[in-house]
C-alpha cells in the first residue's frame, strides 16, 4: 500500500514524495481511512510510529474541502518539544492546502503568538495552559472548529492536565471530529475519553503498553553510589552514538550533565528549567551533532523525535511503566535499531516489577563486575532457559555497551 492509495489531497502526496514518505505505516494505514470519513478515532500505537501523520493527513484533506474559516483544527499536546514537532510536520503540508498553523506554547513570549492567532491561522497546536491564556485574553475562538486531537492522549487527561483540557473542550463546539493518538491508553482513563467522543472507532497496532521489537532492553544492577561511573564507561563505548540518559529531578539532571562534560563528553542538559530558547537550542545541538549526550528529565521523553539515538539510558529507573515506554521510545525510531540500559539500584525493586509486570516479562540482567543482588516484584512463569545474558554473543544484531 501507498499513500496514494489512501484518498489523501494530492498537494500532501506531493509534500510526502518530496519527503521520500512514499508507504504509510500500519497505524497510518488503519486510522486514514476512518478519519477521512469524519469519525471519531482513538489510535493506541507505538511511540515512534507515526501518529502525527495518521491524524494530520487526514484532517488536513478534510480542511482543504470545507468552508475556509479561523481556528478550524485544534491539536492539544502536553509539552513544549512536541507542539513544536507537530507544527513542523503540519506546516508544509498546511501550506501547500493554503492553510496557516501556529503553535502556541509557553516559555516564550505571547505577542508573536496573538498575532498569529488575531491573523486568523486554520490549525492551532497547542499546549493546554498556553493555550487558555489566549482564550481568556479572548485572542482565539474556536467557533469554527471541526477536528480536535489529542496527541498523547494518556498524559492529557491525567489529573495534572484533564482541568485545563475541560476548560478549553466547554467552548468548543459539540459537532466536532475528535481524534485521540497515544502510545499507551490505562483503562483508567478510557471512560473519561468516551465521555469525549462519539462512537469512537479503536485502533491498536503493536503491542499496547509495549516497546517496539527493535529496541534491545537490558538491566544493570548497581549501587546508587557507582552509577555515574558505570555510565562513563557505558557511554564510551565504541558502538555508542547520540544517547539519551533520563533522570528524575532537575537537580539531579544538571549535576550528571556537568559530570560528563568534565570527563570529556559532549553532553548538555534538558529539564522544565530551561527556557524556551534554551531547551530548543540544546535538542538542536543535540541533532546537529554539537552534543552526543542529552541529559534530561521526562520534559524530553514525549517531546523530542530526533532519529538516530542508539541509546538510552535509564540513570534514574521511571516511576511508572508508561514513563518507561515513552522513554526508550526515543530509539529504534524509523525501522532502526537501539538499546534501552536501566541501572537499578536495591531501593527499585518495587518499580522494576510494575515495569517488568506490566511489559509480562523480565528484563535480561546485565552480567557485569559492579552487580548487586536487586530482587523484582515479578514473578515470571518459569521457563527452560535462563533470563541472564551470557557475558559473550547475542540473540541479534548489535550488542548493547558494555560496561567492563
Amino acid at each position: 500500500m501507498s499513500f496514494t492509495d489512501l484518498s489523501i489531497d494530492p498537494r500532501c502526496l506531493r509534500i510526502l514524495k518530496a519527503q521520500q514518505i512514499v508507504e504509510p505505516t500500519p497505524v497510518q494505514a488503519q486510522a486514514i481511512p476512518v478519519a477521512l470519513e469524519g469519525r471519531d478515532v482513538t489510535a493506541v500505537a507505538q511511540t515512534g510510529t507515526g501518529k502525527t501523520l495518521a491524524f494530520g493527513l487526514p484532517a488536513l484533506t478534510r480542511l482543504a474541502d470545507t468552508k475556509p474559516g479561523s481556528s478550524r483544527m485544534l491539536v492539544l499536546t502536553p509539552t513544549r518539544e512536541l507542539a513544536q514537532q507537530i507544527g513542523d510536520v503540519l506546516h508544509p503540508l498546511g501550506k501547500a492546502l493554503k492553510l496557516r498553523t501556529v503553535c502556541v506554547y509557553g516559555g516564550v513570549g505571547m505577542e508573536p503568538q496573538t498575532k498569529a492567532l488575531r491573523g486568523g491561522c486554520d490549525i492551532v497546536v497547542a499546549c493546554p495552559g498556553r493555550l487558555l491564556d489566549h482564550i481568556q485574553r479572548k485572542n482565539v475562538r474556536f467557533d469554527n472548529l471541526s477536528v480536535l486531537v489529542l496527541d498523547e492522549a494518556d498524559r492529557m487527561l491525567d489529573m495534572g492536565f484533564l482541568p485545563d483540557i475541560k476548560r478549553i473542550l466547554s467552548i468548543c463546539p459539540k459537532e466536532r471530529q475528535t481524534l485521540m493518538f497515544s502510545a499507551t491508553f490505562p483503562k483508567e482513563i478510557e471512560q473519561m475519553a468516551a465521555n469525549m467522543q462519539r462512537d469512537s472507532h479503536r485502533i491498536e497496532v503493536g503491542a499496547v503498553a509495549a516497546p517496539v521489537d527493535a529496541v534491545r532492553q537490558g538491566i544493570y544492577t548497581v549501587d546508587p553510589s557507582g552509577k555515574t561511573g558505570l555510565l562513563s564507561k557505558i557511554l564510551g563505548g565504541p558502538e555508542v552514538g547520540p544517547a539519551l540518559v533520563f533522570l528524575r529531578t532537575k537537580h539531579r539532571t544538571d549535576r550528571i550533565a556537568k559530570a560528563l562534560h568534565k570527563q570529556g563528553f559532549k553532553a548538555k542538559a534538558i529539564h522544565g528549567g530551561r527556557t524556551q530558547r534554551q531547551r530548543q537550542q540544546a535538542i538542536d545541538g543535540f541533532r546537529n551533532g554539537k552534543y552526543k549526550v542529552l541529559v534530561a528529565t521526562d520534559v524530553a521523553a514525549r517531546g523530542l523525535d530526533v532519529e538516530g539515538i542508539t541509546h538510552v539510558v535509564n540513570y534514574d529507573i521511571p516511576k511508572s511503566s508508561d514513563d518507561y515506554i515513552h522513554r526508550i521510545g526515543r530509539t529504534a525510531r524509523a525501522n532502526a535499531e537501539g538499546d534501552a540500559i536501566t541501572f537499578v539500584s536495591p531501593d527499585d525493586s518495587q518499580a522494576l516489577g510494575n515495569i517488568e509486570r506490566a511489559l509480562g516479562k523480565q528484563l535480561p540482567r546485565e552480567d557485569w563486575e559492579g552487580a548487586v543482588r536487586v530482587a523484582s516484584t515479578f514473578r515470571p512463569v518459569r521457563t527452560s532457559s535462563p533470563n541472564r545474558r551470557r557475558r559473550h554473543g547475542g540473540s541479534r544484531g548489535r550488542r548493547p555497551a558494555r560496561a567492563r
